[in-house]
């Protein structure tokens, strides 16, 4: 085995062609994958075994275990605070989320993946955070991939928070509004006498923030303005908290909701979906369409999750087709693992190749991707389920999934079909 990893770490051989490079770089990921998997299983073990250690040695009960993140964090090469966070997550790992850890185990999820999902479930009880290890994270029927695995971080946030809200709102709604009080401005140096500001804001504030923002860049560069849309966006910034210069009339926010008319009618918890943020609890975005402040343009799903209709309290009509792509893929671009905000609308099959301007053959990219997939070689096409099956120079295929960041959940399971399913678990659960 060490000889195998020796050799993979040595690099690919000189002449290696294209497609063994890649190769190379997905074998050297699921390598990573596993030696972060065998990291936390080791912490696991370092802290039990200390912690016996130290109750042999008369250690207080309450002190059992202290020093092990430390040690943790050094060996590697982290801070005592890290350490501590990497402990933690490992102790979660191993003893509530076999699934997810067996993930990381087969090379196939990584240790920040893994952190996404406990981070999103902390707030619930055992037994609902395994459920939602095994709906992500276990294999499919037919031995089908696990879910998490075809999904990009910020889907897996989603698709987590989604679930988390649908099994236990109360919690979900409860930390949120715990949440709100740790809300904060910091301000850390950055290379070349810049420093990062940032702001940890409810998520109507900072959506709201960052689309003032996003909407002044937009006008500025249709005027003519040769500052890139980030400058344009800081110096904003700067302009209107600080005074500097006038801002003018204020701008029209818009945040968009995407809910189920049920859930609007408040007759269902079915969660919304904010875009530019992901899952809330109906009852939050229930209030937030009272909130005055900014305009909350609603869209509707019909019961398999499809946008049906579109509703607006501001008087600008919606942009069309492409404003419909844009909410329709998340505000995310569609590559596999991208979590970039769409910025161009594409057509997946080549325009000049007699790809049609419509929803089936459009999807929204990044920047980045949008070039890529003009390089030579690049192929695309859509699948009839809404998914983008793409084929790189070196015939790599990569599927993106349909998106379904509005879908609701699936009806109700019947009482025969709950008792299948927690036998299924705690068998797996036991393996």
């Amino acid at each position: 085995m060490y000889e195998t990893i020796d050799r993979l770490l040595d690099g690919p051989p000189p002449g290696a062609s294209e497609t063994e490079l890649v190769d190379w770089i997905a074998r050297l990921e699921a390598v990573k994958c596993r030696a972060e998997a065998v990291q936390a299983e080791a912490s696991v073990r370092l802290e039990e075994a200390a912690r016996a250690r130290q109750a042999e040695a008369g250690v207080p009960a309450r002190k059992l275990g202290e020093g092990v993140a430390s040690q943790v964090a050094l060996a590697r090469r982290v801070s005592p605070a890290r350490g501590a966070k990497l402990l933690g997550l490992a102790k979660i790992l191993l003893a509530e989320m076999p699934h997810t850890f067996a993930l990381m185990k087969a090379g196939l999820f990584s240790q920040w993946q893994a952190t996404i999902l406990a981070r999103e479930t902390a707030c619930l009880t055992l037994d609902d955070r395994r459920v939602i290890d095994h709906e992500l994270c276990a294999p499919g029927p037919g031995g089908q991939p696990a879910k998490a695995v075809l999904m990009g971080l910020r889907q897996l946030e989603n698709a987590a928070k989604k679930l988390a809200i649908t099994l236990d709102q109360e919690s979900v709604v409860n930390r949120a509004a715990n949440a709100a009080k740790d809300r904060r401005v910091g301000l850390r140096p950055a290379p070349d006498t810049m420093t990062w500001l940032g702001a940890l804001l409810p998520v109507k504030d900072g959506v709201a923030v960052f689309a003032a923002l996003d909407q002044a860049a937009n006008a500025a560069r249709a005027a003519g303005d040769e500052r890139s849309r980030g400058q344009v966006m800081a110096d904003t910034l700067v302009d209107r908290v600080t005074g500097r210069s006038s801002a003018g009339a204020k701008p029209r926010i818009e945040v968009k909701v995407v809910m189920t008319a049920d859930s609007l009618a408040n007759d269902s918890d079915q969660p919304a979906m904010v875009e530019g943020y992901g899952p809330v609890p109906a009852a939050w975005a229930r209030e937030a369409l009272t909130d005055g402040e900014i305009f909350v343009r609603r869209l509707f799903t019909d019961p398999a999750g499809q946008l049906v209709a579109m509703e607006s309290r501001s008087r600008k009509a919606p942009d069309g087709l492409a404003e419909f792509i844009t909410t329709r893929d998340g505000g995310v671009c569609r590559t596999v693992g991208c979590d970039a905000s769409i910025r161009n609308i594409d057509h997946i099959q080549r325009h000049t190749d007699g790809g049609a301007t419509n929803a089936a053959n459009l999807q929204g990219l990044c920047e980045r991707c949008n070039q890529a997939k003009e390089a030579i070689g690049w192929q695309a096409r859509p699948g009839p389920d809404g998914s983008i099956v793409t084929i790189t120079p070196t015939g790599h295929t990569y599927t993106s999934p349909p998106p379904d960041t509005w879908r609701p959940d699936p009806p109700p399971l019947s009482q025969a079909e709950l008792t299948l399913r927690d036998l299924l678990l705690d068998h797996r659960l036991a393996a």
